[in-house]
């Protein structure tokens, strides 16, 4: 069942071509770092196109949970009366942070070095997940953890009264735990150093610097070497969040499987560290354009068109771009399905645990639908059938993940028998117009009976 409520079984069935705008939701890792850094600012961050899904939304309940102001005006504009670095307040409940493994992440590492004790809980998903990999690295500053075997949540956090900084060399890449570090390092004295052997997401390390913090980012032999001076007063500023790429996957990837679409998705953050599939895409032979190129809070942004692209083919994913496309996998795994040819994704290791187990996920769905997948630890190959040749007609679990519900309901537009998903309910979580978005494109999704 969905971790927030009954399940919602959900069909996908063919359709014809998808046209129109597809105005996606604003970039989910921005919101939650808008929140977490007005947090942590003197003065009003105001912040517009918030990204109000339920992830998002727990990380703001959390900032008035550690004593921040969180005002919600409607529409997506929202102001954060922060409380500064180091002025946190002891919560009074556990936070719940739903089933947000970025939102417990950062809200773990930004009171880490703050004294005040805090617990932490999620979905049946998210106590799941790996959280060592975070409390290792703030033990270094003297924070303390205690929570169930693995490294699972629950979990108590008991922030370090005298923080000391660190040198620290991120053992997977992680734009969680990079980020985590970071935050931490607010309120430690002195230079916390973060080394990271393989570029992620740079969200957090542009949103500091926008906030007035004393942040360097330089390649050296060992990586890329991010430099933090701790305890700055940060600066309260208007943040547009742009629009989400990782959300914007969803109706392109559409686009490009269902014969005749043209879709526009205007507005969309593209950042190098994320961007990663719509190059994967376009190597594959996609339709797909970029307009309106532009700048906005610091961050590139463009106007997306994807066309029905029916000739895409099998290629080898480079390994060096997984982490800008992490997110984006499951459902490159459905165009995949449609591409002649084998489509090779390795490197991927960091599929195996998020909200679910991706390649598996991914790896069983495809197969209930009559795609033929191999998979290793951190590898897997879907055989493309190519275009028109996707049976279809499987029941996909989504494993509380809402990414895989959303590829499972992209692939149902265009292979051959509708594609069900035992539970759509998660897909709130991250994107919670996907269904009406999608329906206004031409789309064919149904709640079915369970």
């Amino acid at each position: 069942m969905s971790g927030h409520g009954a399940p919602i079984p959900m069909t996908s069935r063919p359709c014809g071509p998808l046209k129109g705008e597809a105005i996606v939701p604003g970039d989910k890792s921005i919101s939650h770092r808008s929140l977490i850094l007005g947090a942590l600012a003197v003065g009003e961050t105001k912040i517009s196109g918030l990204l109000e899904g339920e992830d998002v939304i727990d990380t703001a309940k959390a900032m008035r949970a550690f004593g921040a102001d969180v005002v919600d005006h409607g529409g997506g504009d929202w102001s954060v009366f922060g409380v500064g670095v180091g002025g946190f307040a002891e919560p009074d409940q556990v936070i719940d942070c739903g089933n947000s493994g970025t939102g417990v992440r950062l809200i773990m590492g930004c009171m880490a070095t703050t004294g005040i004790t805090a617990t932490f809980t999620g979905d049946a998903s998210l106590n799941k997940r790996p959280m060592a990999r975070v409390t290792d690295p703030i033990a270094l500053f003297g924070a303390q953890s205690v929570g169930r075997s693995e490294g699972r949540l629950p979990m108590t956090i008991v922030g370090a009264k005298e923080p000391v900084p660190v040198r620290y060399t991120t053992p997977v890449p992680s734009a969680q735990v990079k980020s985590a570090v970071l935050l931490a390092a607010l309120n430690a004295p002195g230079q916390t150093v973060v080394i990271e052997k393989e570029a992620t997401r740079d969200h957090t390390e542009r949103m500091l610097a926008g906030f007035g913090a004393d942040i360097s980012v330089r390649d050296t032999d060992e990586g890329r070497e991010i430099t933090l001076t701790g305890q700055p007063e940060l600066v309260a500023q208007e943040i547009a969040v742009p629009r989400d790429p990782s959300s914007a996957a969803f109706p392109v990837c559409a686009a490009l499987i269902t014969p005749g679409s043209d879709v526009l998705v205007p507005n969309i953050g593209l950042n190098p560290t994320r961007a990663g599939l719509f190059t994967t895409l376009q190597e594959m032979g996609a339709d797909l354009t970029f307009e309106n190129e532009r700048e906005e809070g610091g961050e590139p942004v463009a106007d997306l068109r994807a066309k029905f692209s029916p000739d895409l083919k099998g290629i080898d994913v480079d390994p060096a771009r997984a982490a800008s496309m992490i997110d984006e996998y499951p459902v490159l795994s459905v165009v995949a399905s449609f591409a002649q040819g084998d489509t090779v994704m390795k490197g991927v290791k960091e599929l195996r645990v998020k909200e679910s187990d991706r390649i598996d996920a991914m790896a069983k769905g495809l197969r209930a639908n009559g795609v033929e997948v191999e998979e290793g630890e951190d590898w897997w190959i879907v055989k493309g059938l190519g275009h028109g040749n996707v049976p279809g007609g499987g029941t996909c679990e989504s494993q509380l993940d809402h990414r895989i519900a959303m590829s499972f309901m992209v692939m149902g537009m265009a292979a051959q028998k509708p594609v069900s998903v035992d539970d759509g309910g998660p897909i709130a979580t991250s994107f919670p117009i996907f269904e009406n978005l999608m329906g206004n494109l031409g789309a064919q999704i149904v709640r079915t009976n369970a």
